[in-house]
């Protein structure tokens, strides 16, 4: 069981995330690679709006595979190069994550893995455990 919570004692959250989540009970952990802009073909979008929008479909894809949805998330990790326009990524995020709020955390980087990256997202979910 997953509790999101947004201490009073502290500021609100800023974004479209909530400040902690904690993990309780029978739950399995799944721990996501960093996702960057990369379609199935292998293209990359040159916008970096459109590598979050995808790489975020690569989260959602991978968690599918896991038999796990956009609500078992609980923490996502944003590395950015260079300014990308917040409200629009902010609108992206929330748009793609549908009201759900995990643990959020960005940062901006000099270089990803290959220059045509401009966004890598890392991801952790969390379910309940399901009897096979």
């Amino acid at each position: 069981m997953k509790e999101f919570r947004n201490p009073q004692t502290i500021h609100q959250p800023i974004g479209s995330y909530s400040h902690q989540i904690e993990i309780k009970g029978n739950e399995r952990m799944l721990v996501l690679s960093g996702q960057v802009g990369m379609r199935e073909d292998g293209t990359v979008p040159e916008d970096p709006i459109e590598q979050i929008d995808v790489a975020l479909e690569n989260i959602f894809r991978n968690l599918q595979a896991a038999h796990m949805d956009v609500k078992d998330i609980v923490k996502l990790t944003y590395y950015l190069v260079g300014e990308i326009d917040t409200a629009k990524r902010r609108e992206l995020a929330a748009s793609k994550l549908g009201g759900h709020k995990p643990c959020s955390t960005l940062l901006y980087v000099a270089a990803l893995a290959s220059p045509v990256y401009k966004v890598e997202i890392d991801a952790w979910a969390s379910s309940p455990l399901h009897a096979d």
